[in-house]
């Protein structure tokens, strides 16, 4: 066999392997949920029935939730492009003063998930909150009007994923197309809308499926709010009835199909006419400085709109401050307290959830960052046919609702290998792993979360660890391997030793967004750990904000510490990918 027939066979042996690693814990953990929700035996998957999706289409109550989680994320989306699109187009075609500090500003919303943000909103915007104090207002966000609570809380979160998407597809632009169609007498607007939106397009469309997917399946912050009526929350609450019941496997199930119909209806609505440009070029070049006023009144939208992404975050820092009782029906809390941080320390059940989520997104850091240096070779350094399928592989967890990944891990455990008997050719094997310490329960007496949770982090976070290293693999020249390969090198040795050290930024921004965003992941962490000896950060703060008395108040701490957290890993991304980090978010 030649050397380059050896070398094809490695390259198709690792593409096989790593896209059966991918099956076993991307695509069966779904096809569970898809078969439990049309099985006749649950327990067992045999059978095919409709009767349990037919018995949710049954229920007004449910119905109403899957359209509240449908029209939340309608409003999220909407909202959130409402938002970004305008200062995308200010950033891309203008310079005014502050604008490099700015737009890493923009990023700051993305450091605090929204369902701890909540907690701040309610402080703010309460009936008795700061804002209703200041105004001699009643508007209640946490009470009549929560599905708009949920709504601004998710788009002041979710907005800069659609910044980022639009402004990387305006750096893209060629601005002859702008100009030449000035010089032929068109306005501002009819260019905007038969120019640069139609070439834009695709990356709002990136950049909206994300955030439509996300906000559609979101868990946390309606449970902060007590917002019952939607299809998450109720999924969560029946998620006990897995063993013998088929009720939630079938909301799973219509969430799923929702998300995939959706994403379908906007790719045949935005997606169905292609616009392409001849060239590309760098925007930079024809950016206009603004000075004066208009200079000083561009920098104050981005300020703005920062202001207002910033005031949960605001709410939540005033919150872990502020003693017990102190903040209601003034502007800001009227004592103050710095033991909430001690608390959220020093508690076993703070102390051991932080303990947690340090070595289960260390752990998801070391796995994501290992496969996704094989993947991301396979896909930019060889030819092999296949490659194509493992890159959209790598990118399903951004399209796959949390949620639905956090409820197929709970159904995976539920068989064999972990429980139940495999009847094949007529012999019966019972679950060699029951029992085991590779029992990976959820719900049993000695349940075992800690390996399932390493999974389903590493895959939740796999696409950015992946698009960063083909972005790093993308601007390195192959001749370099090949170079270290004829002097003598292996090929692993060309790889770890010439490679990776020069991809190492790349490598070191994907692995800061795989351990930020681990370190406060909602869904598998609500959901996967059951036992307080189990519960991660966010897990933990959910606890807490349940909690009366000081329970809020130290949840909000815990908050102030992802913040942290999430302020220093997701600026020193932006500045070791740049522009690059936006191509992190697109499905």
């Amino acid at each position: 066999m030649s050397l380059r027939n050896v070398r094809r066979f490695w390259q198709y042996s690792l593409l096989g392997s790593l896209l059966l690693l991918l099956t076993l814990t991307l695509l069966y953990p779904i096809y569970l949920t898809v078969r439990g929700g049309l099985a006749e035996d649950v327990a067992t998957g045999q059978g095919f029935t409709l009767e349990h999706l037919k018995l949710v289409f049954e229920d007004p109550l449910q119905v109403q939730a899957l359209l509240n989680a449908l029209k939340i994320a309608l409003a999220t989306t909407l909202l959130c492009i409402v938002v970004a699109l305008p200062l995308a187009m200010l950033s891309a075609s203008y310079r005014y003063p502050g604008k490099t500090l700015l737009n890493a500003a923009i990023l700051v919303p993305l450091i605090l998930p929204p369902f701890v943000g909540a907690i701040g909103v309610k402080m703010l915007l309460g009936r008795e909150g700061s804002l209703n104090t200041l105004l001699g207002t009643e508007w209640d966000l946490v009470g009549s009007a929560r599905f708009w609570g949920v709504v601004i809380v998710e788009a002041l979160h979710l907005y800069p994923i659609i910044y980022l998407n639009a402004t990387a597809s305006l750096a893209n632009l060629d601005p002859a197309l702008d100009e030449s169609a000035e010089n032929l007498g068109a306005g501002p607007w009819r260019r905007f809308f038969k120019i640069t939106l139609p070439l834009i397009r695709p990356g709002l469309f990136a950049g909206g499926t994300i955030v439509f997917i996300w906000s559609f399946t979101e868990l946390g912050t309606p449970l902060m709010f007590d917002y019952k009526l939607v299809t998450p929350v109720q999924i969560f609450e029946k998620l006990k009835e897995v063993e013998n019941s088929g009720e939630p496997y079938a909301l799973t199930l219509v969430l799923l199909t929702s998300a995939i119909g959706a994403y379908i209806l906007g790719k045949a609505v935005f997606g169905r006419r292609g616009y392409a440009m001849y060239s590309k070029a760098s925007r930079a070049g024809g950016e206009i400085t603004l000075t004066g006023w208009k200079g000083w009144l561009a920098g104050g939208a981005f300020g703005f709109v920062t202001f207002l992404a910033l005031l949960p975050h605001l709410g939540v820092v005033l919150t872990s401050v502020a003693q017990p009782g102190s903040w209601y029906q003034s502007i800001v809390p009227t004592a103050f307290t710095g033991s909430h941080f001690a608390e959220a320390l020093t508690s076993d059940l703070a102390f051991s959830s932080i303990k947690n989520s340090l070595m289960l997104s260390l752990s998801a850091v070391v796995l994501s960052t290992f496969f996704g240096i094989l993947i991301a070779y396979i896909i930019v350094r060889t030819t092999v046919r296949g490659r194509a399928l493992l890159d959209a592989l790598c990118m399903l967890p951004l399209a796959v609702p949390g949620l639905v990944m956090a409820f197929g891990y709970v159904a995976l455990t539920l068989t064999w290998p972990f429980e139940g008997t495999l009847h094949i050719f007529g012999r019966s094997f019972a679950a060699p792993l029951d029992g085991t310490w590779l029992d990976m329960d959820v719900f049993g007496s000695n349940p075992n979360p800690f390996p399932l949770l390493i999974i389903a982090y590493a895959v939740r976070r796999l696409p950015y660890i992946v698009r960063s290293t083909v972005a790093g693999l993308e601007q390195t020249s192959g001749e370099l391997e090949e170079a270290a390969v004829n002097l003598g090198a292996s090929r692993v040795m060309a790889v770890r030793k010439v490679i990776i050290p020069l991809i190492m930024a790349n490598l070191i921004a994907g692995g800061l967004l795989v351990f930020s965003f681990s370190m406060l992941e909602v869904s598998d962490s609500l959901i996967l750990a059951q036992r307080t000896v189990h519960f991660p950060i966010t897990k933990a703060i959910f606890e807490f904000s349940n909690r009366l008395g000081d329970g809020p108040y130290i949840a909000s701490a815990m908050g102030v510490w992802g913040m942290g957290l999430l302020t220093v890993t997701l600026f020193g991304a932006s500045m070791l990918l740049g522009k690059k980090l936006g191509s992190i978010f697109r499905v």
